[in-house]
Protein backbone atom coordinates (compact mmCIF):
# COMPACT_ATOMS: atom_id res chain seq x y z
CA UNK A 1 0.00 0.00 0.00
CA UNK A 2 1.48 3.20 -0.45
CA UNK A 3 0.85 6.31 1.70
CA UNK A 4 0.43 9.82 0.12
CA UNK A 5 0.25 12.73 3.09
CA UNK A 6 -1.61 15.09 0.85
CA UNK A 7 -3.55 15.39 -2.56
CA UNK A 8 -0.86 17.25 -4.11
CA UNK A 9 1.62 14.10 -3.52
CA UNK A 10 -1.01 12.13 -5.73
CA UNK A 11 -0.53 11.32 -9.88
CA UNK A 12 -3.72 10.69 -11.41
CA UNK A 13 -4.28 6.95 -12.16
CA UNK A 14 -5.88 5.43 -15.73
CA UNK A 15 -7.93 3.25 -13.91
CA UNK A 16 -8.50 4.50 -10.34
CA UNK A 17 -11.31 2.66 -8.43
CA UNK A 18 -12.50 5.38 -5.05
CA UNK A 19 -13.92 5.22 -1.69
CA UNK A 20 -13.97 8.59 0.28
CA UNK A 21 -14.53 9.17 4.06
CA UNK A 22 -12.87 8.60 7.86
CA UNK A 23 -13.09 5.32 8.20
CA UNK A 24 -12.53 5.49 12.07
CA UNK A 25 -11.89 1.98 13.74
CA UNK A 26 -12.01 0.49 10.13
CA UNK A 27 -14.15 -2.62 12.28
CA UNK A 28 -16.68 -4.97 9.85
CA UNK A 29 -18.66 -2.55 8.38
CA UNK A 30 -16.20 -0.76 6.81
CA UNK A 31 -14.07 -3.57 6.14
CA UNK A 32 -17.17 -4.84 4.05
CA UNK A 33 -16.79 -1.57 1.94
CA UNK A 34 -13.49 -2.41 1.98
CA UNK A 35 -13.47 -5.47 0.30
CA UNK A 36 -15.94 -4.37 -2.23
CA UNK A 37 -13.00 -1.38 -3.53
CA UNK A 38 -10.59 -3.95 -3.33
CA UNK A 39 -12.41 -6.25 -5.28
CA UNK A 40 -13.68 -4.02 -7.96
CA UNK A 41 -9.82 -3.03 -8.47
CA UNK A 42 -8.99 -6.61 -9.13
CA UNK A 43 -11.98 -7.59 -11.42
CA UNK A 44 -11.77 -4.14 -13.53
CA UNK A 45 -7.65 -4.35 -13.74
CA UNK A 46 -7.71 -0.66 -11.39
CA UNK A 47 -6.05 0.80 -8.52
CA UNK A 48 -7.84 1.08 -5.35
CA UNK A 49 -7.95 4.16 -3.57
CA UNK A 50 -9.31 5.51 -0.04
CA UNK A 51 -9.28 9.44 -0.03
CA UNK A 52 -9.45 10.58 3.82
CA UNK A 53 -8.91 13.23 5.94
CA UNK A 54 -6.69 14.17 9.41
CA UNK A 55 -7.23 16.00 11.15
CA UNK A 56 -10.77 15.20 11.71
CA UNK A 57 -13.02 17.48 9.82
CA UNK A 58 -14.91 18.09 13.16
CA UNK A 59 -11.88 19.88 14.59
CA UNK A 60 -11.69 21.88 11.33
CA UNK A 61 -15.06 23.88 11.93
CA UNK A 62 -15.19 22.87 15.64
CA UNK A 63 -11.52 22.93 16.94
CA UNK A 64 -12.63 23.06 20.81
CA UNK A 65 -15.23 19.76 20.30
CA UNK A 66 -14.39 18.08 23.20
CA UNK A 67 -17.07 15.25 22.60
CA UNK A 68 -14.87 13.50 20.01
CA UNK A 69 -13.99 10.26 20.14
CA UNK A 70 -11.75 8.51 18.08
CA UNK A 71 -11.72 4.63 18.25
CA UNK A 72 -8.14 4.90 16.00
CA UNK A 73 -5.49 6.89 16.12
CA UNK A 74 -3.99 7.30 13.24
CA UNK A 75 -1.44 4.84 13.00
CA UNK A 76 -3.90 1.80 14.33
CA UNK A 77 -6.22 3.28 11.12
CA UNK A 78 -3.20 2.73 8.62
CA UNK A 79 -2.21 -0.27 10.16
CA UNK A 80 -5.65 -1.48 9.71
CA UNK A 81 -6.33 -0.67 6.27
CA UNK A 82 -2.56 -2.07 5.14
CA UNK A 83 -4.01 -5.29 6.23
CA UNK A 84 -7.31 -4.66 4.10
CA UNK A 85 -5.13 -5.21 0.91
CA UNK A 86 -5.54 -1.38 -0.55
CA UNK A 87 -3.27 -0.04 -3.28
CA UNK A 88 -3.36 3.49 -2.80
CA UNK A 89 -4.23 5.47 0.62
CA UNK A 90 -4.55 9.43 0.88
CA UNK A 91 -3.93 10.70 3.87
CA UNK A 92 -5.05 14.51 3.03
CA UNK A 93 -5.88 17.54 5.03
CA UNK A 94 -8.71 18.98 5.66
CA UNK A 95 -9.22 22.41 5.19
CA UNK A 96 -12.07 25.19 5.18
CA UNK A 97 -10.85 25.37 1.22
CA UNK A 98 -11.21 22.58 0.27
CA UNK A 99 -14.49 22.03 1.82
CA UNK A 100 -15.92 25.28 -0.23
CA UNK A 101 -16.11 23.54 -3.19
CA UNK A 102 -19.17 23.42 -5.25
CA UNK A 103 -20.11 19.61 -5.87
CA UNK A 104 -19.06 19.60 -9.46
CA UNK A 105 -16.15 21.31 -8.69
CA UNK A 106 -15.42 18.89 -6.01
CA UNK A 107 -16.21 15.84 -8.38
CA UNK A 108 -14.05 17.80 -11.33
CA UNK A 109 -11.18 19.13 -9.62
CA UNK A 110 -10.97 16.26 -7.13
CA UNK A 111 -12.03 12.65 -8.34
CA UNK A 112 -11.41 13.40 -11.95
CA UNK A 113 -8.46 15.29 -12.93
CA UNK A 114 -6.83 14.20 -9.39
CA UNK A 115 -7.51 10.75 -8.48
CA UNK A 116 -8.08 9.50 -12.00
CA UNK A 117 -11.23 8.38 -10.97
CA UNK A 118 -13.07 5.38 -13.09
CA UNK A 119 -15.71 3.89 -10.65
CA UNK A 120 -16.40 5.36 -7.51
CA UNK A 121 -17.84 3.82 -4.84
CA UNK A 122 -20.27 5.32 -2.42
CA UNK A 123 -23.11 5.26 0.25
CA UNK A 124 -26.39 6.80 -0.21
CA UNK A 125 -25.99 9.19 2.50
CA UNK A 126 -22.47 10.39 2.10
CA UNK A 127 -22.59 14.07 1.42
CA UNK A 128 -19.17 16.32 0.78
CA UNK A 129 -18.77 19.73 -1.25
CA UNK A 130 -19.67 23.40 0.10
CA UNK A 131 -22.09 22.74 2.79
CA UNK A 132 -22.25 19.46 2.33
CA UNK A 133 -24.99 19.49 -0.26
CA UNK A 134 -22.92 17.12 -3.06
CA UNK A 135 -24.60 13.83 -2.76
CA UNK A 136 -24.72 10.39 -4.81
CA UNK A 137 -27.34 12.37 -6.94
CA UNK A 138 -24.63 15.41 -8.17
CA UNK A 139 -22.20 11.98 -8.65
CA UNK A 140 -25.06 10.36 -10.61
CA UNK A 141 -25.81 13.11 -12.57
CA UNK A 142 -22.36 14.11 -13.71
CA UNK A 143 -21.07 10.44 -14.09
CA UNK A 144 -21.42 10.75 -17.77
CA UNK A 145 -19.94 13.91 -18.60
CA UNK A 146 -16.69 13.19 -16.91
CA UNK A 147 -16.67 9.56 -17.56
CA UNK A 148 -16.65 7.61 -14.27
CA UNK A 149 -19.39 4.52 -12.81
CA UNK A 150 -20.79 4.97 -9.73
CA UNK A 151 -21.31 2.06 -7.30
CA UNK A 152 -23.82 2.47 -4.60
CA UNK A 153 -22.39 1.01 -1.12
CA UNK A 154 -26.08 -0.67 0.19
CA UNK A 155 -28.44 0.88 2.90
CA UNK A 156 -27.64 -2.24 4.73
CA UNK A 157 -24.15 -2.22 4.67
CA UNK A 158 -24.18 1.60 5.56
CA UNK A 159 -26.44 0.52 8.25
CA UNK A 160 -23.99 -1.84 9.55
CA UNK A 161 -21.43 0.39 9.65
CA UNK A 162 -23.21 3.13 11.55
CA UNK A 163 -24.73 0.18 14.30
CA UNK A 164 -21.35 -1.21 14.57
CA UNK A 165 -19.27 2.51 14.82
CA UNK A 166 -22.24 3.01 17.97
CA UNK A 167 -21.66 -0.55 19.45
CA UNK A 168 -18.00 -0.26 19.66
CA UNK A 169 -18.04 2.99 21.24
CA UNK A 170 -20.60 1.92 23.90
CA UNK A 171 -18.80 -1.25 24.64
CA UNK A 172 -15.86 0.79 24.95
CA UNK A 173 -17.01 2.86 27.33
CA UNK A 174 -19.06 0.21 29.22
CA UNK A 175 -15.70 -2.20 29.51
CA UNK A 176 -16.81 -4.82 27.40
CA UNK A 177 -13.55 -5.10 25.37
CA UNK A 178 -14.92 -8.95 23.89
CA UNK A 179 -17.99 -6.91 22.08
CA UNK A 180 -15.92 -4.06 21.16
CA UNK A 181 -13.65 -6.68 19.43
CA UNK A 182 -16.40 -8.73 17.42
CA UNK A 183 -17.45 -5.35 15.80
CA UNK A 184 -14.05 -4.46 14.95
CA UNK A 185 -13.17 -8.17 13.80
CA UNK A 186 -9.70 -7.24 16.06
CA UNK A 187 -8.52 -6.31 19.00
CA UNK A 188 -9.20 -2.86 20.34
CA UNK A 189 -6.11 -1.02 20.41
CA UNK A 190 -4.33 1.85 22.06
CA UNK A 191 -0.97 3.28 21.32
CA UNK A 192 1.63 5.80 23.61
CA UNK A 193 4.89 6.59 24.41
CA UNK A 194 6.35 4.74 28.14
CA UNK A 195 6.87 7.98 30.38
CA UNK A 196 8.41 8.09 33.66
CA UNK A 197 5.60 7.73 36.80
CA UNK A 198 6.29 7.61 40.71
CA UNK A 199 7.07 4.12 40.82
CA UNK A 200 4.79 2.85 43.74
CA UNK A 201 4.07 -0.37 41.41
CA UNK A 202 7.31 -1.48 42.04
CA UNK A 203 7.10 -0.80 46.17
CA UNK A 204 4.44 -3.76 45.72
CA UNK A 205 5.89 -5.94 43.03
CA UNK A 206 4.05 -4.93 40.22
CA UNK A 207 5.99 -2.29 38.19
CA UNK A 208 3.95 -0.38 35.44
CA UNK A 209 5.10 1.57 32.25
CA UNK A 210 2.91 4.73 32.58
CA UNK A 211 1.57 5.23 29.30
CA UNK A 212 0.77 8.67 27.35
CA UNK A 213 -1.70 8.50 24.44
CA UNK A 214 -0.06 9.68 20.93
CA UNK A 215 -4.05 10.97 20.25
CA UNK A 216 -5.75 13.27 22.43
CA UNK A 217 -9.14 12.55 21.06
CA UNK A 218 -8.75 8.84 21.68
CA UNK A 219 -11.80 7.26 23.09
CA UNK A 220 -10.35 5.57 26.57
CA UNK A 221 -11.97 2.00 27.84
CA UNK A 222 -13.98 2.19 31.00
CA UNK A 223 -12.05 2.17 34.07
CA UNK A 224 -10.45 -0.98 35.67
CA UNK A 225 -7.91 -4.07 34.88
CA UNK A 226 -7.66 -5.48 31.36
CA UNK A 227 -5.99 -8.68 30.11
CA UNK A 228 -3.49 -7.73 27.64
CA UNK A 229 -1.21 -8.08 24.97
CA UNK A 230 1.66 -5.80 24.28
CA UNK A 231 3.53 -4.99 21.64
CA UNK A 232 6.90 -3.11 22.20
CA UNK A 233 8.20 -0.62 19.34
CA UNK A 234 11.74 1.31 19.54
CA UNK A 235 9.79 4.39 18.60
CA UNK A 236 6.64 6.02 17.32
CA UNK A 237 5.60 4.31 14.21
CA UNK A 238 6.29 6.84 11.38
CA UNK A 239 2.86 6.93 9.29
CA UNK A 240 5.18 8.85 6.16
CA UNK A 241 4.53 9.26 2.32
CA UNK A 242 5.53 6.26 -0.06
CA UNK A 243 5.50 2.65 0.48
CA UNK A 244 3.81 1.58 3.58
CA UNK A 245 5.71 -0.83 6.14
CA UNK A 246 4.05 -2.69 9.01
CA UNK A 247 6.51 -1.90 11.73
CA UNK A 248 7.62 -4.74 13.40
CA UNK A 249 7.60 -4.77 17.39
CA UNK A 250 10.50 -5.96 19.26
CA UNK A 251 8.57 -8.32 21.60
CA UNK A 252 5.12 -8.84 22.16
CA UNK A 253 4.71 -9.70 25.98
CA UNK A 254 1.03 -10.49 27.86
CA UNK A 255 0.23 -8.12 30.76
CA UNK A 256 -2.30 -6.63 32.31
CA UNK A 257 -3.16 -2.93 31.85
CA UNK A 258 -4.77 -0.30 34.38
CA UNK A 259 -7.25 2.61 33.11
CA UNK A 260 -8.33 5.00 36.07
CA UNK A 261 -7.73 6.85 38.76
CA UNK A 262 -5.79 4.98 41.32
CA UNK A 263 -8.41 5.79 44.62
CA UNK A 264 -6.21 3.77 46.85
CA UNK A 265 -3.26 6.25 46.00
CA UNK A 266 -3.95 9.29 45.42
CA UNK A 267 -7.70 9.28 43.29
CA UNK A 268 -6.51 12.72 40.98
CA UNK A 269 -5.94 12.10 37.95
CA UNK A 270 -6.31 9.25 35.18
CA UNK A 271 -3.74 6.79 34.61
CA UNK A 272 -3.08 4.40 31.91
CA UNK A 273 -0.71 2.00 33.00
CA UNK A 274 0.80 -1.61 31.71
CA UNK A 275 2.66 -4.04 33.78
CA UNK A 276 4.16 -7.25 31.92
CA UNK A 277 4.25 -10.54 32.89
CA UNK A 278 7.17 -12.33 32.70
CA UNK A 279 9.11 -9.15 31.37
CA UNK A 280 11.90 -7.13 33.11
CA UNK A 281 13.36 -4.54 30.54
CA UNK A 282 13.51 -0.85 30.77
CA UNK A 283 10.80 0.38 28.76
CA UNK A 284 11.29 4.26 29.10
CA UNK A 285 10.38 6.01 25.78
CA UNK A 286 9.63 3.50 23.86
CA UNK A 287 5.92 3.08 21.97
CA UNK A 288 3.75 0.31 23.05
CA UNK A 289 0.80 -1.21 21.11
CA UNK A 290 -2.13 -2.27 23.60
CA UNK A 291 -4.12 -5.04 22.47
CA UNK A 292 -7.18 -5.19 24.77
CA UNK A 293 -9.48 -8.99 25.45
CA UNK A 294 -10.56 -9.28 28.20
CA UNK A 295 -12.30 -6.44 31.22
CA UNK A 296 -10.86 -8.51 34.44
CA UNK A 297 -12.58 -5.69 37.22
CA UNK A 298 -13.90 -2.13 37.58
CA UNK A 299 -11.43 0.29 39.56
CA UNK A 300 -11.81 0.02 43.06
CA UNK A 301 -10.02 1.98 46.32
CA UNK A 302 -8.80 -0.46 49.03
CA UNK A 303 -7.85 0.69 52.63
CA UNK A 304 -4.49 0.01 51.77
CA UNK A 305 -1.49 -0.60 49.85
CA UNK A 306 -1.28 -4.22 51.20
CA UNK A 307 -5.02 -5.05 50.42
CA UNK A 308 -4.67 -3.32 46.88
CA UNK A 309 -1.23 -5.85 46.10
CA UNK A 310 -3.47 -8.48 47.31
CA UNK A 311 -6.08 -7.84 45.00
CA UNK A 312 -3.78 -7.42 41.99
CA UNK A 313 -2.42 -11.05 42.84
CA UNK A 314 -5.72 -12.12 42.12
CA UNK A 315 -5.96 -10.20 38.80
CA UNK A 316 -2.99 -11.75 37.69
CA UNK A 317 -3.63 -15.02 38.24
CA UNK A 318 -6.92 -14.48 36.39
CA UNK A 319 -5.29 -12.51 33.28
CA UNK A 320 -2.70 -15.53 33.39
CA UNK A 321 -5.71 -17.90 33.50
CA UNK A 322 -7.34 -16.22 30.90
CA UNK A 323 -4.53 -16.03 28.65
CA UNK A 324 -3.94 -20.32 29.01
CA UNK A 325 -7.00 -21.71 29.04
Amino acid sequence: MKIYRSLEEFESLDNAIVTIGTFDGVHIGHQKILKKLVDCAKETNGESVLLTFFPHPRLIFNPEDENLRLINDIEEKVHQLAIAGLDHLIITPFTRDFSNQTAEEYIRNVLVNKLGTKVIIIGYDHHFAKDRKGSIKDLIELSDIFDFQVKEIPKQDIEDVAVSSTRIREALITGNIENANKYLGYAFELTGTVIKGDQIGRTIGFPTANIHVHESHKLIPAYGIYAVEVEIYPSVPSISAGEYVDPTPERIAKGMCYIGTRPTVDGMNRKIEVNLLDFSDDLYDKTIRINFYKHIRGDERYDSLEELQAQIKIDEENIRAYFNK
